[in-house]
């Protein structure tokens, strides 16, 4: 499926989001419903077409999406928290590892990312989750840590993760989500690759 023409891999997608057993969550063994969706970081542009056309005929379908973007909301978080514009004065002068270290400090996924999720959650009506923007919050933001964080608060409606890069699974190495298939070491075992379910 992963060598499949975006437009087909988007068709499975349609096929399964719109379908009862996905959004009710069956056959997933009480495990929270997070699901990876992989893609090659090269596509992202496609991807991004692609997933707009896809959100559009899911709602014509009667299945209601809330999409985050985790960049739009860190920077959503930044201004509400009055330190938006202190931080792009700050980047010309400080090393990108000050940068990184004050980033993540702000965007803390348990302290300040989910709970930000959490309140759009309350007052969205929806049937599935999209998060999207992974690419473009790395490294001051890592998947793994929004999905350890989101568990107790996404686990009532599924949530599809658009994740620039491969979902693997090994038995001499567990599961791993490998950014721009290039970094190894986000171990994350709790989600199902999408393109391996089935409609």
């Amino acid at each position: 499926m992963a060598r499949r023409p975006i437009p087909e891999r988007f068709q499975h997608l349609f096929a399964v989001i719109s379908g009862q057993r996905f959004l009710k969550k069956q056959g997933l063994g009480n495990e929270i419903p997070f699901f990876i969706c992989p893609f090659k970081p090269e596509d992202s542009v496609e991807v991004e077409r692609q997933k707009l056309k896809l959100v559009n005929r899911l709602e014509q379908a009667g299945v209601r999406i809330l999409e985050i973007n985790l960049y739009d909301l860190s920077i959503e978080i930044l201004k509400e928290r009055g330190i938006w514009n202190q931080i792009i004065e700050m980047e010309a002068t400080v090393s990108k590892e000050q940068l990184k270290e004050l980033l993540q400090g702000v965007l803390d996924p348990e302290a300040h990312l989910v709970p930000a999720i959490a309140a759009k959650l309350a007052i969205t009506e929806f049937e599935v989750l999209f998060l999207s923007g992974v690419g473009e919050v790395f490294p001051y933001i890592r998947s793994h840590n929004v999905l350890n964080n989101l568990q107790s608060t996404a686990k009532d409606k599924p949530t599809v993760l658009f994740f620039p890069g491969n979902y693997t699974h090994s038995l001499q190495t567990g599961a791993s989500l490998d950014l721009f298939e290039r970094m190894h070491d986000d171990k994350y075992y709790r989600a199902f690759n999408i393109f391996h379910c089935e409609v």
